[in-house]
């Protein structure tokens, strides 16, 4: 019963787990994080008896409320979103672990609005993933968007002022979502994805078609940050309380990316998309400037937080890129990337959590000597950040793999040089955070500041998630093949 149960249980239990939080949290504030633990980890079993259900017997169809489509709300969970569902309900978890200390240390006296809004806000990620109605997904988009906003905002003043920026710009990209599906609706009739998918063939030569298209896309892209529709993601994530920086800046993308390309194979279909409508060099080509933007002021950044933003507008570049490639390979990478950029930028930002708890800074200066002090943290970061430098056998190694191999296939070269070039300036950037780690002595200043605060290892609660993390990224990367075998490859679409 329970097995048939778990795609509504994954949402289900994080929902319920999020007002046992809000009432809990009133009578002892202290009871919100185990709570928040026990939400996030019964969603994540949930997530996982799902994959495991499809893996086994194939795309699982769910009804709520026992309404057929498309009068009801569906839940269409395939290989593709139920690997997209698994990886955020595992960081979900991951992030949950490591808020404590941070949260107690940042945020003492909103610690009930906090855990109420992160579990919220894995609610509705987990809700636009699984979702099978494009209403529906608009819904869960804005409660996804609506606790971002908010949990960006409980940080200090600057943090606040971000936020407000991300609400004007996402709530512009949800505008004009909600525009292109209106304008479906009024064409075909329906909401249900499935119904989309089958009625627009019929339709692709009316111009109603391409503006939802347009718009729908151009929302999307806004969501997600995408070059140039980037601004408001380097300070949103930059001043956001640290726990909340480790959930919203590895998921909100990702989740996003997996929505475009799950509404551009699903609704309008591979061929309208590719063959159609001729986009997709031009896309690319965008997807080259975002890498190369991206990497490039990472590259100029001196503070650690603000330098990982503009690696994740780089990574968006990825993955774009590699979709709008057009081919097997190419989506391949491109599915595969979502989840490991997902365990890279959480390990990266676990890392600059750690560092803002021990130091009170995120400077790269205040990163001086930390090797001595932090051995096991130091260690683990190294593996992420090999790993978004494409080191084998980490995880980054072979998406980036799949990405040439598409772009070969797709005969895209300028979209390798972006990839080779990009990789090279995470090399620069990551071994000059390795050496004034690991070789720079600490100043005396900050020697002074280390007394004060006691620099030592992380705290277990933080070391936990870090550890795990690092460790999935090694073991991804050595079970990168079977992955794509028995998950991946049946979401690529066929004649790719």
């Amino acid at each position: 019963m329970i097995v048939k149960q778990a795609p509504a249980l994954l949402i289900i239990i994080p929902l319920l787990g999020a007002f046992a939080i809000n009432i809990g949290g009133w009578f002892n504030k202290r009871a919100c994080y185990p709570l928040a633990i026990l939400a996030m980890l019964g969603s994540f079993v949930a997530c996982v008896i799902t994959l495991q259900q499809i893996v086994a017997t194939g795309p699982i169809s769910y009804r709520l409320g026992g309404w057929a489509p498309p009068f009801g709300i569906e839940y269409v969970i395939d290989h593709f979103n139920g690997l997209v569902l698994v990886t955020v309900s595992f960081v979900s978890l991951l992030a949950a672990i490591f808020a404590k200390q941070s949260v107690e240390q940042e945020l003492p006296h909103k610690m009930v609005q906090f855990y109420t809004l992160f579990v919220l806000l894995v609610t509705g990620l987990l809700g636009m993933t699984v979702t099978g109605d494009a209403f529906n997904l608009y819904v869960l988009l804005e409660i996804a968007a609506l606790t971002g906003y908010a949990l960006i905002a409980l940080g200090d003043n600057r943090a606040l002022v971000a936020g407000f920026n991300y609400v004007i710009l996402g709530t512009i990209g949800a505008s004009f979502y909600l525009l292109g599906v209106g304008h479906l609706y009024i064409m075909t009739g329906s909401l249900n994805m499935g119904d989309l998918y089958s009625i627009l063939p019929h339709l692709y030569t009316n111009r109603a078609i391409f503006v939802a298209f347009l718009l729908i896309l151009c929302g999307i892209w806004l969501k997600m940050a995408f070059f140039p529709l980037h601004t408001w993601l380097p300070n949103a994530y930059t001043f956001a309380p640290s726990a909340a920086g480790c959930l919203v800046a590895p998921l909100v993308t990702k989740v996003s990316v997996y929505i475009m390309m799950r509404i551009m194979l699903s609704v309008f279909s591979a061929d309208y998309v590719f063959n159609i409508l001729h986009l997709a060099d031009a896309i690319v080509w965008l997807a080259v400037a975002a890498i190369l933007f991206g990497s490039i002021l990472a590259l100029a950044q001196n503070d650690l937080k603000k330098m990982l933003t503009y690696l994740i507008v780089a990574e968006v570049g990825y993955m774009v890129g590699g979709f709008w490639l057009a081919t097997g390979y190419g989506i391949t990478g491109a599915i595969l990337h979502i989840v490991n950029d997902a365990l890279m930028t959480f390990c990266l930002f676990v890392f600059a959590g750690i560092v803002v708890y021990k130091t009170g800074g995120h400077k790269l200066s205040d990163l001086q000597g930390l090797y001595r002090k932090m051995p096991i943290t130091m260690a683990a970061f190294t593996i992420g950040a090999f790993s978004m430098i494409g080191v084998p056998p980490t995880a980054g190694f072979f998406s980036k793999w799949y990405l040439i191999l598409g772009a070969i296939q797709a005969g895209s070269y300028h979209y390798i040089a972006a990839l080779l070039i990009s990789s090279l300036v995470n090399a620069i950037l990551f071994f000059r955070i390795i050496e004034i780690a690991y070789f720079e002595p600490k100043m005396d200043h900050h020697a002074g500041h280390a007394e004060k605060i006691n620099i030592d290892e992380a705290p277990l609660s933080m070391l936990v998630s870090l550890i795990i993390v690092a460790l999935c990224l090694i073991i991804i990367g050595l079970y990168s093949g079977d992955i794509v075998a028995n998950i991946i490859l049946h979401s690529v679409p066929t004649g790719l």
